[in-house]
């Protein structure tokens, strides 16, 4: 696989190979020992890793998915390196029981360098959106988004 010819190619390679179900293209868009932290904060630290757990989801909960990018932003930080603000719209996760779940939205954080063949990732982390919310609370065991304003 072809490496990035710009920060503005990842989320777009991105995509096209989540919604393709290749996580071995995914994973080329990677440097090698990168790190990626998802929604959850499971926390991989190289490209066989990155590659291993999207093999997994994108073959299960995933298989059925389609990610598009509703927004990006790309801030390029002197001449060799990019942050890429992606904001994705996630559908068709399945459920534990095999149901269709609602859409998510999530906002994705590249940090790339430009290579020698080509810019590579370096880092991403991957959040979900939640409207109307402030923080994550933890309270016997589970975890819930919360705000504290009333009436707004």
């Amino acid at each position: 696989m072809l490496m990035p010819e710009t920060p503005d190619d990842i989320p777009r390679l991105f995509a096209e190979a989540w919604n393709a179900r290749d996580a071995r293209a995914l994973a080329a868009l990677f440097a090698e020992d990168a790190d990626f932290v998802n929604v959850v904060g499971l926390w991989w630290h190289n490209r066989v890793d990155i590659e291993k757990a999207h093999a997994y989801g994108l073959s299960t909960f995933f298989r059925h998915s389609e990610i598009t990018a509703r927004g990006i932003k790309v801030r390029r930080v002197g001449g060799d390196t990019a942050i890429i603000h992606t904001r994705w719209k996630l559908a068709g996760q399945i459920g534990r029981t095999g149901e269709t779940l609602e859409d998510r939205f999530t906002i994705m954080v590249f940090f790339a360098q430009r290579l020698a063949n080509g810019w590579a990732v370096l880092a991403a982390h991957n959040i979900d959106v939640m409207p109307g919310m402030e923080t994550i609370a933890t309270k016997d065991g589970s975890a819930f988004a919360v705000t504290y304003r009333d009436g707004e």
